[in-house]
């Protein structure tokens, strides 16, 4: 098995766990596989060592000026740094020209704006940290700018999301490139879900809890995720919390920036996608269970929310079907 080589671009107040999440991954699979699968390493400018937002030092392994082609991967790190990064005309130009070179090229969290700097992302439908996702779009017109998924693939190009989607991005790399065995392998061996779908939302539903002060809400909230087969329309929820149905989508608005009927519908369809990806229940009966009712309802939520099938999705992104 020829080596994949493998470069991902470091500078200044780069975030450390863009770059370990990656590293660690690609080298597990070295591990665990019949034989070496890539030639993983770091470019930094001069290859010098950086310090990364963490105040850590991390070593450059190879120069980005002296690195040539031809590359399988070229990954970019996100970080705090990535402004400065993207504004320096000599980090662009050499990400530039070794895109150029490689097979593949793909950023991790605000490793996009140097990509975007350079020109990579241009007429391209792309990803950022969520925290970012505006100044990106704002910053560069010509791009679409879809905060909501983990990852998102455009060609030969793929922009991950926030931090740890760095590890989502290597299970996907190493399914693609050696097998969804080995991926799941490397998944067991760092103790990790095989990965996370690409079109899966960066924050779930479930842990973007309402502001603890607001003790409604959240009671509200419980009672949608732990009856979502039942009756949830405003008038139900309204009545449930003791409260007209505008000041519940007042309070709702004010805490989840999202009105009753919305949330339940994003819940639902959350909550399909998981029992989709582990389960082997019929299509049918995960709608029945979210509270969709027909298979088409919950159809058209998957097509509004993953733009996919949920037949679709459950054949991509299941990893244990019982």
């Amino acid at each position: 098995m020829e080596e994949r080589v493998v470069v991902l671009v470091g500078y200044a107040e780069a975030e450390l766990l863009d770059i370990a999440c990656v590293t660690t991954g690609l080298t597990t699979a070295n591990r665990i596989g019949a034989s070496p699968a890539y030639a993983v390493s770091v470019a930094t400018p001069g290859g010098r060592a950086i310090t990364c937002d963490s105040g850590l030092t991390l070593q450059g392994q190879r120069s980005l000026e002296r690195l040539r082609g031809p590359l399988d991967t070229l990954i970019i790190s996100g970080g705090i740094g990535h402004e400065a990064a993207g504004d320096n005309p000599r980090i662009v130009g050499h990400v530039r020209r070794l895109a150029r070179e490689s097979r593949r090229v793909a950023s991790v969290c605000t490793g996009a704006t140097v990509l975007a700097s350079a020109g990579l992302l241009n007429g391209r439908r792309a990803t950022t940290h969520w925290l970012y996702a505006e100044q990106l779009a704002a910053a560069y017109p010509e791009i679409t700018v879809d905060p909501a998924p983990i990852y998102i693939r455009d060609g030969s190009v793929v922009t991950a999301a926030g931090v740890t989607s760095a590890l989502d991005l290597t299970l996907a790399f190493i399914e693609e490139d050696h097998g969804g065995e080995l991926a799941r392998a490397v998944a067991r061996g760092l103790v990790t879900y095989l990965q996370r779908p690409g079109n899966q939302a960066q924050m779930s539903m479930f842990t973007a809890t309402p502001a603890p002060t607001n003790g409604l809400v959240k009671r509200v909230v419980d009672h949608i995720t732990s009856h979502l087969a039942e009756d949830l329309t405003a008038t139900v929820l309204a009545a449930h919390a003791g409260v007209s149905e505008r000041h519940l989508t007042r309070l709702f608005i004010d805490h989840l920036g999202k009105a009753p009927g919305r949330f339940v519908r994003d819940a639902r369809t959350e909550a399909a996608a998981h029992l989709l990806t582990s389960t082997s229940l019929p299509v049918a009966s995960v709608a029945a269970q979210c509270g969709f009712g027909t298979a088409e309802t919950l159809r058209q939520a998957f097509a509004s929310r993953y733009r996919t099938s949920p037949s679709r999705y459950r054949a991509t992104q299941s990893t244990s079907v019982t």
